[in-house]
């Protein structure tokens, strides 16, 4: 294969983050979060916390099931179009609901949606290409999804928020028809991932029942990790330090907002965010090759560690009023810039370690776990955020918590180096 060049499945494979980023940034991290917050009230951050935390609960049990239901010859594929479907409709829902728990509601439905369809498309990574491709286009898919449904429909949405007076539209309506540009762009650029991605690898059905099969190797594979000494290392360590990554990105503009910053001043220090992780995403891979993925993602802790310093004397500078909101929305942009150097590398070398450590033809069931590990944890950070702020009253304390998770992800993955890089 020539490896300058992409095929025709890893471009389509690629084409999916594209699609889908468009949901994590809008609704996820930027406009949907600040809109929610406004609508739900003085409480609207514990609450977005709260939500956050449900989506990815139900997630992270439907996960092991998901993954080995999917890895069945033929299943895949149908697998992941449930999961889409589910979350464009939710989606939509949210441009179409004014109630904020209804409203809630339909968001958590999209965000299972969507963590449903990306578990399925990042276990077709093993199906579209090979091992030793898989860190380029893994962090390929991450830089696209920065170019494209990170930055377009970002700055089309930006563009109505805050000229929206100028055409007449409310707030409220700017930020409904920025949902429906969401779920316009990941409809339409899913078109070639389903189209041209097929699954390559499968396990044959032993002629059990359905159910019983599916768990039963839902059991051998969670005996498997375990056994496996560098896997249960490796998913112990992404377990803690993903669910802070994870965090990061939903409870940002919702932490800010609850600190009186300008939602204009966010969106576009996020925007940063997206220019600034194209460039680093691949260069990530590129630097695994030189130094190894561990070392590449455990750089990566290191960033969010003082992204979360950062964010604490920005919050307690504001609660405690040394600082102004001029200089707070400073510190943020600081920290939006440090976010792009890491988010998208450690998430792209994450995948693609994972990747490689795992049977191709077990794909599904063993993100499956993948997934769970990472759901799991993203309910204990979000939760943790809200616990924080509503026991001490200050959500600076809630944001300086969050360094545990990096610490402890940082730490297992030191102490088990040795096994992880076999």
């Amino acid at each position: 294969m020539d490896t300058k060049k992409f095929s025709r499945e890893e471009k389509s494979w690629i084409m999916y983050d594209w699609a889908n980023s468009v949901f994590a940034t809008i609704m996820m991290a930027a406009l949907f979060p600040i809109y929610f917050t406004g609508v739900a009230g003085e409480s609207g951050d514990i609450w977005w916390g709260y939500g956050s935390s449900a989506a990815t609960l139900v997630m992270a049990i439907l996960a092991p099931i998901v993954g080995a239901l999917g890895d069945r010859k033929g299943n895949k594929k149908k697998v992941f179009v449930v999961f889409w479907v589910l979350g464009m409709l939710g989606t939509g829902a949210c441009a179409l609901i004014t109630d904020w728990r209804l409203l809630l509601g339909a968001y958590v439905l999209g965000a299972i949606g969507f963590s449903g369809s990306c578990l399925c498309y990042d276990s077709f990574l093993t199906d579209v290409t090979s091992e030793d491709r898989m860190d380029r286009v893994s962090a390929w898919g991450y830089a696209m999804g920065y170019i494209g449904g990170s930055t377009i429909p970002f700055l089309i949405a930006i563009a109505l928020v805050m000229l929206h007076d100028k055409m007449g539209l409310s707030n409220a309506e700017a930020v409904r028809i920025s949902v429906v540009i969401t779920v316009v762009w990941w409809g339409l650029f899913s078109i070639p991932f389903l189209r041209h991605v097929k699954q390559k690898y499968h396990t044959e059905s032993k002629g059990k029942n359905v159910l019983q099969e599916t768990f039963h190797n839902i059991a051998h594979t969670a005996k498997a990790i375990w056994q496996e000494k560098r896997l249960r290392f490796f998913v112990i360590a992404y377990f803690f330090y993903i669910d802070g990554v994870g965090t990061i990105i939903k409870m940002s503009t919702a932490y800010g907002t609850s600190l009186g910053l300008g939602s204009t001043g966010m969106v576009l220090a996020l925007l940063v965010t997206q220019i600034v992780a194209v460039p680093f995403a691949i260069w990530f891979s590129k630097l695994g090759e030189k130094i190894g993925g561990i070392r590449v993602i455990l750089m990566g802790i290191g960033v969010y560690t003082l992204v979360c310093i950062l964010g604490f004397i920005m919050g307690f500078g504001m609660e405690q009023e040394f600082l102004t909101n001029h200089q707070a929305l400073t510190i943020f942009w600081i920290l939006a810039v440090l976010v792009g150097t890491s988010q998208g590398g450690i998430q792209a070398m994450s995948r693609s370690y994972f990747g490689k450590m795992i049977p191709k033809e077990r794909s599904n069931e063993y993100f499956g776990f993948f997934e769970i590990f990472g759901k799991f944890a993203s309910v204990m950070g979000p939760l943790l955020y809200s616990v924080i702020s509503t026991i001490t009253g200050r959500s600076s304390y809630a944001i300086l918590s969050i360094i545990l998770l990096f610490m402890i992800g940082g730490g297992v993955l030191i102490a088990g180096r040795k096994s992880i890089e076999r």
